[in-house]
């Protein structure tokens, strides 16, 4: 900080006139929509929604539903297909070792033909047997999105709730400042002077070890110029954050963070990839194993440790014995649903929201009743998927995810100096005066869909609270 005090630098007006035009946008096209779909609806039937309250449609918040909804639909039109898998077993060398046929049979006749062929030898050709030493290298430093995907998929803590705690630990100066886009450590971040202060919390042993190591600390490729990637700035031990904060999940969260720091500075873990294919009367039959040989990051990081799974060892041109085969039988499965990880991931790659506000156009369309999380994963309701089905129908731009990176595209010209406000807010305002005409004119046909939507849900609740709706 005093450094920056002593080193100012010019400040660029487009970055502030970027912001000024989003927030215009996102606050225009919100205002009129949310009142578009509200009114279509109480137009109709003045109690389909309740006193106070109304649909709403945002620029970020709604393409994120589409997504969800997106991948629902896939799910629910899926027709799972049945297909036949063939394997044997062999002996290699008292060990037993199962390996799948390289292909699948869609006709169970075929699977069987080529069973019986198989069945009528006794041994197995090892053609290939590679057991090669690779890397798994540590992850790239820490920004709010993938603190916010690490802490869903590993610790089962919703994004909103891993944000607020994690500026909670901030703010008594455990961690360093949550929001931020940056994967590379700066060169005025004194990493060691960091693991110092570790080696006074419940990691002391790692840190500590790490600092009579040469370090050479990862990098990802994103550098927002103005907060670090996440580190902890505080060594604390277990019992004393939890006699502090009272609450489980502020300790994992702050743990996670410290493993992450830590395992950015560590070496690589080695491994071995392990593969065996062999032949049986031209077709081929393979395994894949692993070995871990050195753990590396993965001692302080066992959230990426993978499953080993050891072969045993043979070389091409080994014949093995058969000890069995059989067919099985087995159906496609659907696509799963969006994974809140995933949807984070989704929103990075379409420019939808900005770290500090990702998470809050998930836990909007969770408060507005548009889909739920449930064990980990994005369940559109009845009405969320009436909203993205009416939008389609009258201006798909308004939902396509597309639509919103474009949006950003078109923002970021403004800071370049390419683009003015003026030309941004002229072109985006003229295609939604468009969409929302088309609105207009289907605005019954809306509404019948949305109130159908809505009474399903209130019926739902009935349901659930045995007669009584609130």
């Amino acid at each position: 900080m005093i450094e920056a005090f002593n080193s100012p630098t010019n400040l660029n007006p487009g970055l502030a006139r970027r912001v000024f035009t989003r927030m215009i946008l996102d606050l225009t096209l919100g205002a009129v929509f949310t009142r578009a779909l509200t009114l279509s609806v109480e137009n109709v039937d003045r109690n389909a929604l309740a006193r106070g309250s109304f649909l709403s449609y945002g620029p970020c918040q709604t393409p994120v539903l589409n997504l969800v909804v997106q991948r629902a639909l896939e799910r629910e039109n899926f027709k799972p297909e049945k297909y036949y898998t063939l394997h044997i077993m062999v002996d290699a060398g008292g060990t037993k070792l199962t390996l799948n046929h390289d292909g699948t049979f869609k006709d169970r006749q075929e699977a069987e033909k080529v069973l019986g062929l198989v069945k009528s030898r006794a041994r197995a050709k090892v053609v290939i047997a590679n057991y090669k030493e690779d890397f798994l290298d540590p992850p790239a430093p820490l920004d709010t999105i993938e603190l916010e995907r690490r802490a869903s998929r590993f610790l089962n803590i919703r994004p909103k709730a891993t944000l607020d705690i994690a500026e909670e630990l901030y703010r008594h100066g455990y961690i360093s400042y949550p929001r931020t886009e940056t994967t590379i450590y700066p060169p005025t971040l004194n990493l060691r002077q960091v693991l110092l202060e570790l080696t006074h919390g419940e990691h002391s042993d790692y840190a500590k070890a790490l600092l009579g190591m040469s370090i050479k600390p990862t990098r990802g490729d994103s550098n927002d110029g103005a907060h670090p990637p996440i580190y902890p700035t505080r060594g604390v031990t277990k019992q004393e954050l939890l006699k502090y904060f009272k609450n489980e999940r502020y300790w994992r969260i702050y743990d996670l963070v410290v493993r992450h720091f830590l395992a950015t500075l560590s070496p690589p873990a080695r491994v071995e990839k392990q593969k065996i294919v062999v032949d049986v009367s031209s077709h081929r039959f393979s395994a894949e194993g692993l070995r871990i040989i050195d753990e590396g990051y993965l001692t302080i990081y066992p959230f990426e440790r993978p499953s080993e799974k050891v072969l045993p060892r043979v070389r091409a041109g080994d014949e093995l014995s058969i000890v069995k085969a059989w067919v099985e039988e087995r159906e496609t499965e659907p696509p799963p649903y969006l994974s809140e990880s995933e949807l984070l991931r989704l929103m990075r790659k379409y420019g939808i929201g900005t770290d500090a506000t990702m998470q809050d156009h998930i836990h909007t369309n969770v408060i507005r009743g548009y889909f739920k999380i449930r064990n980990r994963q994005c369940i559109p309701t009845p009405l969320g998927k009436a909203v993205i089905s009416v939008l389609g129908k009258t201006g798909n731009e308004l939902i396509d995810p597309w639509f919103r990176s474009r949006m950003e595209k078109a923002l970021m010209e403004i800071t370049k100096g390419s683009l003015s406000p003026d030309d941004v807010l002229f072109t985006f305002k003229n295609e939604a005066r468009k969409i929302y005409e088309k609105f207009m004119n289907r605005q019954r046909e809306v509404a019948m869909e949305l109130i159908k939507a809505l009474k399903e849900a209130l019926s739902k609740t009935s349901r659930r609270t045995g007669g009584k709706t609130t």
